[in-house]
């Protein structure tokens, strides 16, 4: 092969496959293993410090890709779909393909099915997960090749964890969730209790007692929390305002921390992640995770929650 054919053959790999017309892809949950908020800027959005780790708890998202301009969200979620995150993502991705010039912007369309499982209203980020795995999945459909910097980009207009779940692992998050470093915390195994009850997280953080002042920490000051199996460090600013306004909050975790004591579970392990309602236990291992589940399960029927053990995800599924 001489070097013009050489360079010719190398340019060709770039070029997008569009030859697949559907994928499946998995959206797992999220934890924030604690959650400061250390200000406010002036267009009323909280700048945030947390540490985020993914869980094996996900969704499914099925996209077959269309040719002829139409975006539809199949089957009913319980909400309407102008206001679904995926369907939301799916536009927004199909307008900056247009803005960029991309041929045939125009024309391309989808059908999204989204299976759900993580609970709505948790805290735990399911419809940011979907949104960025639509974004993930179209435009790999698409053959558009952006960046996945660009995607966070465009994740953040659809909401402040969007960015976290394109980044793809457990990661040191602050500002309003756009600014991330890789942080892989020892701890893997957790119990994950889910009361029935959604909470609006827009509610949680206009609460006027809201703290909204904790220190600002750096990411080396997580070097020794990130390497304990079990984690204690920090707490989620939120939690006291989600158990005032939510009794079934309060009852959850109290439930909780009674149960891990009684397993010599540090207090410190358990709480909530971001603005509720679910609440969950860090645990040494997998018999530890077992056994706390085990002593949950009766009173977490009997009050309508979702318990699960969760393992956590050293990278995200679409990576």
């Amino acid at each position: 092969m001489n070097p013009s054919s050489h360079r010719v053959a190398e340019r060709s790999k770039t070029v997008p496959d569009t030859s697949t017309t559907s994928c499946s892809l998995l959206a797992p949950a999220k934890l924030n293993l604690f959650l400061h908020v250390v200000g406010r800027q002036p267009d009323a959005y909280h700048q945030l410090q947390s540490l985020f780790c993914l869980i094996d708890w996900t969704d499914r998202i099925q996209i077959t890709r269309r040719n002829d301009g139409n975006l539809q969200r199949l089957g009913d979620l319980g909400w309407p779909a102008e206001t679904d995150l995926g369907l939301r993502a799916a536009h927004l991705l199909r307008d900056a393909a247009k803005a960029k010039g991309e041929q045939g912007a125009d024309t391309l369309g989808a059908d999204l099915l989204i299976e759900k499982h993580i609970p709505s209203g948790a805290g735990l980020g399911g419809g940011s997960s979907d949104a960025a795995a639509v974004l993930m999945g179209l435009n790999q459909l698409w053959g558009l090749q952006f960046s996945r910097e660009a995607l966070a980009t465009l994740g953040l207009q659809l909401g402040a964890d969007v960015p976290f779940f394109i980044h793809g692992q457990a990661a040191f998050v602050e500002g309003i969730g756009e600014r991330m470093q890789s942080l892989e915390p020892a701890c893997e195994w957790f119990v994950v209790l889910v009361p029935a009850v959604g909470v609006p997280t827009a509610q949680i953080f206009r609460d006027a007692e809201l703290t909204r002042d904790s220190k600002a920490l750096r990411i080396s000051d997580l070097s020794d929390a990130a390497s304990a199996p079990v984690w204690t460090f920090g707490h989620n600013d939120l939690e006291p305002v989600a158990c005032r306004q939510f009794s079934a909050v309060r009852k959850a975790l109290q439930t909780l921390q009674t149960c891990g004591q009684a397993l010599d579970l540090p207090l410190q392990a358990m709480r909530m992640s971001g603005s509720g309602g679910a609440v969950f236990a860090s645990c040494a291992d997998r018999d530890q995770a077992d056994k706390l589940a085990s002593r949950l399960a009766a009173q977490a029927l009997a009050e309508g929650q979702q318990i699960r053990v969760c393992r956590r995800l050293i990278r995200h599924p679409a990576h």
